[in-house]
């Protein structure tokens, strides 16, 4: 099974589309800065994406719509 859900992460932002945009913009930030908003040992991941969606499912990553 796939952690997190698919669900679970679009109760939180609301569509495939933007769900996309945001997990490879903070997976590409992790990349570069290697910022992480919580410790390695935490994640269940080990790759960016997987991080990515953990942090969004986690309520780490907030989406601001202008």
């Amino acid at each position: 099974m796939i952690y997190p859900s698919i669900d679970k992460l679009l109760a939180k932002v609301g569509s495939k589309y933007l769900l996309v945009n945001i997990v490879s913009k903070r997976a590409k930030e992790m990349d570069e800065k290697e910022y992480y908003q919580m410790k390695e040992t935490e994640y269940t991941s080990k790759k960016s994406i997987g991080r990515a969606l953990e942090e969004i499912s986690k309520d780490l990553v907030h989406v601001v719509e202008k």
